[in-house]
């Protein structure tokens, strides 16, 4: 019986923690104060698992289903793994023989108007590129997943950094713009699958969403949300698929001409098809939610920070702001495009400090974009940020 099961595992849990108290194994003990959550069902979920729900969550909504195209790849691989379990709620898996392939698949779904998702890690990315590109050029909506992991080459795969932003935003040949995204904890992986599948279908064009091996592995309580309050997708665009009579059209790489269609090299066309692409990404800003800061609007210390360095951060602020210092911060979710009022928020600080687990790829976008200087504070060790050193370096803010 169900209960007599609950029953033996919280006896196991007393026993546990019993054992633990009177032992005196430990010279120290810690003590986690009960969590203050709202209201509702709870359970357990890490980033990769976050992922994947959000995945099934967003499969229900179109009537081809969503295919889920990988190939084997620390700290990805369980991506795959647990959508393969759900076959019976539209989702259809699909483990490639390497990664191009796994794109293919992922841009041949798009075209037949199915949802498709690829997962990967730095050295897939790598090998998706060129296929990306193709995506790009024929405005084939999908969604990269990249788990980011130490690197160059086969790094550590098991050690998280954030030093794929670049290689997200610009690793592509040609001008080739894609959105790209970053979820700042295990739980947020759920609704940030969501958004990207709404950028990728109502701008028709692939996304990229930037989590890491620390995200991919943290668990933390996630509350089951209703179904039926999710976010909205938009699936207007996809009533022409291949068979559709009087919606043939031409697809490929190749340049096309703006009106027709056809196979294009004419410098003019060019240009505005370039200029075109590039307005699709910028005009994605009217869709992102304005940035909220925590703290004060005005202040000496603006510290901007995206991914897994969220919580570490924000436990250091918290402890600065107690202490009277007047530093805000605000998390990028959204990398590209920046949110449209970024650039208001950053005016209203005397120093800017973005710290990385990279060495400092969003301070060099953020010091060409906005023309600021950024002060920098970088680790790669495969290690995430603690908390004492984040006080320490912002405390140089006011010795200075």
């Amino acid at each position: 019986k169900i209960a007599d099961i609950v029953a033996a595992n919280k006896a196991v849990l007393k026993a546990g923690f019993n054992f633990a108290e009177t032992a005196e194994l430990f010279p120290e003990i810690y003590k986690v104060a009960k969590a203050k959550l709202p209201k509702g069902v709870y359970r357990n979920v890490t980033g990769n698992e976050a992922l994947a729900f959000g995945c099934l969550a967003v499969a229900q909504s179109v009537p081809a289903g969503m295919l889920v195209a990988g190939y084997p790849i620390t700290p990805a691989s369980n991506i795959l793994n647990s959508l393969a379990k759900y076959s019976e709620y539209g989702i259809t898996t699909f483990q490639a023989e390497d990664e191009i392939a796994a794109i293919g698949a992922a841009i041949g779904a798009a075209f037949g108007g199915a949802l498709a998702v690829t997962c990967t890690s730095g050295p897939g990315l790598d090998l998706k590129a060129e296929g990306l590109g193709l995506a790009v050029m024929t405005e084939m909506p999908l969604v990269v997943i990249n788990v980011q992991r130490a690197g160059p080459s086969t790094g550590m795969p098991t050690k998280a950094e954030q030093s794929d932003l670049l290689a997200a935003m610009y690793g592509r040949h040609g001008e080739c713009p894609i959105p790209v995204l970053a979820p700042q904890s295990a739980n947020d992986c759920f609704m940030i699958i969501i958004e990207a599948f709404q950028l990728a279908v109502k701008y028709q064009t692939p996304v990229i969403v930037l989590s890491d091996a620390n995200i991919a592995g943290g668990a933390e309580p996630w509350s089951i949300p209703d179904l039926d309050n999710l976010p909205q997708i938009d699936f207007s665009n996809y009533k022409v698929v291949p068979g559709t009579v009087g919606g043939e059209y031409r697809i490929g790489g190749l340049e096309k001409d703006r009106v027709t269609g056809n196979i294009s090299y004419d410098p003019d066309n060019h240009q505005a098809m370039v200029d075109f692409r590039a307005a699709k990404i910028s005009d994605m800003q009217q869709d992102i939610p304005e940035l909220e800061i925590i703290g004060d609007e005005t202040g000496d210390l603006l510290v901007i920070t995206w991914g897994n360095n969220y919580g570490a951060v924000l436990t250091a602020v918290e402890q600065l702001q107690q202490e009277n210092k007047k530093v805000s911060m605000v998390q990028l979710r959204h990398l590209n495009p920046l949110p449209k009022n970024l650039t208001s928020i950053i005016k209203n600080f005397k120093d800017i400090l973005v710290p990385e687990l990279n060495s400092g790829q969003l301070a060099h976008i953020l010091r060409a974009k906005y023309l600021i200087a950024v002060k920098q504070f970088n680790k790669i060790t495969g290690k995430p940020f603690k908390v004492s050193e984040l006080l320490i370096v912002m405390g140089e803010s006011w010795e200075n």
